[in-house]
């Protein structure tokens, strides 16, 4: 099983920088000069979570540089499909944005009508950003490491609370994947956004999480929670000290993203417009470093990576769903 999430985030080596320059003298579609007026970013997610993070550093810049502001649209629930809805029936003019996250690529195995195309209904523009998870604990759990986490769960089986975020999300099949690999048993508790599950866990509520680094960077630094490992192939420079899974169960590994996208349809000019502006924007170098703090990498792929990276993804985590019967309860 653990072969499944092996190198999960990395796909073919050149992903992670732009592949082609796309000309800036574009022409305008029909209808006039755009944008004309502001351009709507949602984010199928609730605040503080990674797409949201990503989408206001990004989105900031992006509407300084078009002349319209981007509104965050935050819409969480039901796994980001209904967010995701809402920009795939959205007019496809250029003035509808969807930051995704990495629950866009397993949501269509564990959903039955989720009233879209993951693939075909929305148009890429560019992978944003990637980065690893961490497992983080509240203070009070006597464990400063997953070989200490384990042998309290094993212990005493579900005895441990763990956090989830979303039903089909990285962060809930990495606990599917830690129960089967380290043989072990947790108790699940689900929530719908990153906020409300770290909010307990910062208050006790619960126990242990998986979670973004941009999400718990600041809590970690002020020692209201405890970072156990991350969860990418080497160790995270935003992390200093903090180990990686596989040091202890090898094979552990899995990295979240984040993708943004348009409504299908969306006329190519101002897609490559977009694209263009997104790409420069993820490569000034402060961004870059803004980025790399809180343990993110700026990709700013082209659209036709970012379609193949989403593919990829929605192929592997079907995999993985199937194998281990995951289903939503």
């Amino acid at each position: 099983m653990s072969t499944t999430f092996s190198n999960m985030g990395l796909l073919a080596a050149g992903l992670a920088t732009a592949a082609v320059a796309v000309p800036c003298a574009l022409a305008q579609p029909a209808g006039g000069t755009w944008p004309a007026r502001p351009i709507r970013l949602i984010v199928p997610n609730a605040p503080a979570g990674l797409a949201d993070i990503t989408a206001r550093m990004v989105g900031a810049r992006l509407g300084e540089v078009l002349g319209q502001p981007l509104i965050i649209d935050n819409r969480p629930g039901a796994g980001g499909t209904i967010g995701t809805g809402a920009a795939v029936k959205a007019a496809p003019d250029g003035y509808t944005l969807l930051a995704v996250f990495d629950s866009h690529a397993t949501n269509p195995h564990l959903f039955k009508n989720i009233g879209y195309d993951t693939v075909n209904d929305l148009a890429p523009i560019s992978l944003l950003v990637r980065g690893p998870l961490v497992l983080v604990v509240h203070p009070g759990v006597p464990a400063k490491t997953v070989k200490d986490l384990l042998a309290i769960a094993r212990a005493k089986p579900g005895v441990l609370n763990n956090a989830i975020v979303g039903p089909g999300s990285p962060a809930r099949l990495l606990v599917e994947l830690l129960e089967l690999t380290a043989k072990v048993e947790v108790t699940q508790i689900p929530y719908k956004g990153a906020s409300g599950a770290l909010a307990d866990l910062i208050g006790g509520q619960v126990d242990a999480m998986f979670a973004t680094v941009p999400s718990i960077s600041g809590h970690w630094k002020a020692g209201k929670l405890r970072a156990i490992a991350v969860t990418s192939e080497k160790r995270s420079p935003a992390l200093p000290g903090v180990p990686t899974m596989n040091e202890t169960l090898p094979g552990f590994e899995a990295e979240s993203w984040v993708a943004l996208l348009a409504p299908a349809r969306t006329p190519a000019e101002i897609i490559a417009r977009l694209h263009a502006e997104t790409v420069k924007i993820l490569a000034q170098p402060d961004m870059r470093e803004r980025l790399g703090e809180q343990g993110l990498e700026a990709v700013g792929s082209t659209p036709a990576q970012a379609d193949k990276w989403i593919r990829v993804q929605i192929e592997r985590w079907g995999r993985v769903i199937r194998e281990q019967k995951i289903v939503i309860e």
